[in-house]
């Protein structure tokens, strides 16, 4: 894995494609903080609760000014397939499918011998710069408590 990006350093840019198949930009959040919720891969245990967590607290996040984001490496179709099984109706999971793992690398938190990207939190601010990053353990779920705390 490369380096991870830092705090204070300017969150990379990019257009992916959500479950749904609508075009996902960090720049279309200028003016709200983002949060970058990146799981290995879709249809695992801790994966599914991770994405959950964040549907379960939208409204939670929305209020303090934030918009989740759940990221992989898995494709649109599978990403869609997924999300109407965990039931997700407003957290969009963006696919960095292909070119393979591109964003997870720009961020520094693609892992090369899996072909999947780290379990992470990246908090992006207002202006587009990272304030707080988070990397658990491949089997640990993230605490959503954590992360909302920070927020505030």
């Amino acid at each position: 894995m490369e380096n991870p990006i830092i705090i204070g350093a300017t969150a990379p840019n990019f257009n992916l494609k959500d479950n749904r198949g609508n075009m996902v930009s960090l720049n279309d959040y200028k003016g709200k903080k983002v949060l970058l919720s990146w799981h290995p891969l879709a249809w695992t245990s801790v994966c599914a609760e991770q994405m959950k967590s964040l549907e379960t607290n939208y409204a939670r996040f929305e209020a303090l000014g934030t918009i989740p984001l759940g990221l992989s490496v898995d494709p649109v179709p599978s990403k869609n397939a997924w999300a109407k099984d965990l039931k997700i109706a407003n957290l969009k999971l963006p696919s960095d499918f292909w070119p393979h793992g591109e964003v997870a690398k720009a961020y520094g938190l693609f892992r090369e011998l899996e072909g999947f990207s780290e379990r992470a939190n990246v908090i992006v601010d207002e202006n587009g710069k990272v304030i707080w990053i988070k990397i658990y353990d491949i089997h640990q779920l993230p605490d959503v408590e954590e992360v909302l705390q920070i927020l505030k």
